[in-house]
């Protein structure tokens, strides 16, 4: 059987660049989940871990680490491909697509077409403006991962829904 005309790969075999920092390199650090976990009511928790982003807590209870590795590998062989939302790579002589339908398909969320991806709108509200400043962080700085721990430990007496904004954020980061 002869095999089809592929693209070249990016990389020679034998000679793949080694990752620096795994994907899990940043979910290793429990500290954003344990103060998550802390921050909202078992209810709370819940709803967050049932929502479609909710995927990416359960992948850290499972200790899903090993996705860096395949990651990794995609990577390594991919193919030199022109398409900007698709990767190829070779599995063996077999080339394989991972794009965003199935990126949707495994973490169920939602990749619909955005009309300008450089420039999403998003229309800033009040009561966006007041949980940014609840955070305590610019609304055009976006909060770092230091500073949403530091919010999960004074959050008790926020609203439900900002618990919750905090949780969605938190995954995020």
């Amino acid at each position: 059987m002869d095999l089809p005309e592929l693209p070249k790969r990016l990389f020679t075999l034998g000679e793949e660049p080694e990752p620096v920092k795994s994907i899990s390199y940043h979910i290793d650090d429990t500290k954003l989940f344990t103060a998550i976990r802390g921050a909202l009511h078992p209810d709370e928790y819940q709803k967050l871990r049932d929502s479609k982003l909710g995927v990416f807590l359960k992948f850290k209870e499972l200790n899903f680490a090993w996705a860096s590795r395949l990651v990794h590998f995609m990577l390594c062989f991919k193919l030199d491909i022109k398409k900007k939302y698709e990767l190829w790579c070779l599995v063996g002589p077999q080339p394989t697509r991972f794009s965003l339908i199935e990126f949707e398909h495994l973490t169920g969320l939602n990749c619909d077409y955005v009309e300008n991806l450089e420039n999403p709108r998003c229309e800033v509200t009040k009561e966006m403006i007041a949980f940014w400043q609840l955070l305590g962080v610019g609304i055009d700085d976006g909060p770092t991962t230091e500073q949403i721990i530091t919010s999960c430990k004074r959050c008790s007496e926020w609203s439900r829904d900002d618990r919750m904004r905090l949780g969605y954020l938190a995954i995020f980061t």
